[in-house]
């Protein structure tokens, strides 16, 4: 997987297929950041990321319960899909999650989560999603960001 890249993703089926492609360089206690907009991808790419760590289970957006656990599938990794949105930046609340005990065991996918969780790994997988106005294509930029 490549430091930092940019993609287009005309479809659906293309963000999952990112999604999987980004999981294959995943492990357990690895943190990704979804940024972007609404509607911009990335439920479709978390997805993807979890077809591609082969957890078990359907994954939807965690909006209104904030954060769901998917079990381990044949990959033996976790996935903890969070959405940080109502969080609106409180970090009693994202306490309260104990992210850094799930990233001992899983991948942990946050979406609206820049600014908000990177202090909980030295580093992240930062993935931007854009969706071209009057239109249903993509762009999906991602690179490793190390933290001071």
């Amino acid at each position: 997987m490549a430091d930092r890249a940019t993609r287009l993703l005309p479809t659906v089926e293309d963000t999952e297929a990112l999604g999987r492609e980004l999981a294959a360089g995943l492990r357990a206690g690895d943190l990704v950041v979804l940024d972007g907009p609404l509607g911009a991808g990335k439920t479709a790419l978390t997805r993807g990321i979890a077809a591609g760590l082969d957890v078990l289970g359907r994954v939807s957006s965690p909006t209104f319960v904030i954060a769901r656990a998917h079990r381990p599938g044949g990959r033996g990794i976790a996935l903890v899909h969070v959405d940080a949105y109502r969080l609106g930046g409180d970090l009693d609340q994202l306490d309260a999650l104990d992210l850094d005990a799930d990233l001992d065991r899983a991948v942990v996918v946050v979406e609206w989560g820049r600014g908000v969780v990177e202090h909980l790994t030295d580093r992240h997988l930062l993935v931007r999603l854009v969706r071209e106005p009057e239109s249903d294509v993509r762009t999906a930029s991602w690179e490793w960001v190390r933290e001071p």
